[in-house]
């Protein structure tokens, strides 16, 4: 039996994705062995600041990738909202998993929705994007930073004077904590991070061989969603310090791009829809017209 190495974090959440991985790759090749290799990040490694402020593109997927062009993995599997749009020099992404509910959720202790806080009552997140947004919504509510896995971010909350939490849905659902949401974020209040809710493989561009075995994995209709605000994404040059969200969906083969850029204050946010059927067309039409808005300026103030 051949060894194929499959790369991860060693959180719980990304060790369920890999393990979901090597499971569905299992039952496609049962004749290969999948083995997980787990591996600690920088973004792992440092807790107690808020990524927005160690600014660094690719802190949860470097050492992964270096373990790819060392030939010491196959592949790497990926949260894609955790993977920077331009990738080193020699890996691809082969496979964009079929995405789970993109979109962000509010946990909240006591079951009260966001809109039934008291003013002042104290939410836990690091994300700017999430704060920028949730300003704009409710310019009256306070924001301490959340950094750790899930387990750490909900052990925090029960801990502490914050009410309530905003997580993705995608990897509350993951871990099995339905129960806890709250609420469903709608993107008129919350719109999403770039690629959440799919899981990526990234491998090495040469090896064809891996290649082939993750064509099966690859969902054509979230790939050409996230394609598209991943160009979006590129093109406005943004990462963890700057608060962008998008949401692509395919509708009737159609692309349907959605695009925000808001100010650290939620003062200003900006907003672009556009349709079509090209994804890279799509984001730079999306991303073109939230500059013609303003967006340039305000990345330009929060850089």
């Amino acid at each position: 039996m051949k060894n194929i190495r499959i790369g991860t974090r060693d959180s719980q959440l990304a060790m369920w994705q890999a393990e979901w991985v090597q499971s569905q790759l299992t039952k496609l090749y049962p004749d290969l062995n999948f083995v997980l290799v787990p591996m600690k990040t920088k973004g792992d490694k440092i807790l107690d600041v808020p990524l927005s402020k160690i600014g660094d593109k690719g802190l949860f997927t470097k050492e992964l990738e270096h373990g790819l062009l060392n030939d010491e993995l196959d592949m790497a599997v990926h949260s894609l909202k955790d993977m920077p749009t331009q990738l080193p020099p020699g890996l691809i992404i082969s496979a964009f998993c079929e995405r789970e509910e993109p979109r962000d959720v509010f946990l909240s202790k006591n079951g009260v929705k966001l809109e039934e806080l008291p003013p002042g009552a104290l939410i836990g997140t690091s994300s700017l994007r999430r704060k920028s947004q949730l300003k704009h919504y409710r310019p009256d509510l306070n924001f301490t930073d959340l950094r750790g896995n899930l387990q750490t971010r909900w052990r925090k909350l029960q801990e502490s004077d914050m009410v309530g939490i905003v997580l993705a849905a995608a990897g509350v659902k993951r871990l099995g904590w339905a129960h806890r949401i709250t609420q469903i974020l709608p993107e008129d209040i919350m719109l999403s991070a770039v690629g959440q809710g799919s899981i990526a493989i990234e491998i090495d561009e040469k090896r064809s061989d891996v290649a082939e075995l993750l064509a099966r994995l690859n969902h054509p209709e979230t790939e050409r969603a996230v394609r598209a605000e991943r160009t979006l994404m590129r093109k406005l040059e943004g990462g963890c310090q700057v608060p962008i969200g998008a949401l692509g969906q395919v509708v009737d083969g159609e692309i349907i791009l959605r695009g925000m850029v808001a100010s650290l204050d939620g003062v200003r946010v900006l907003k672009a829809e556009v349709r079509g059927s090209d994804p890279e067309k799509v984001g730079i039409e999306v991303a073109n017209r939230l500059i013609e808005m303003g967006a340039a300026s305000i990345l330009e103030e929060i850089r």
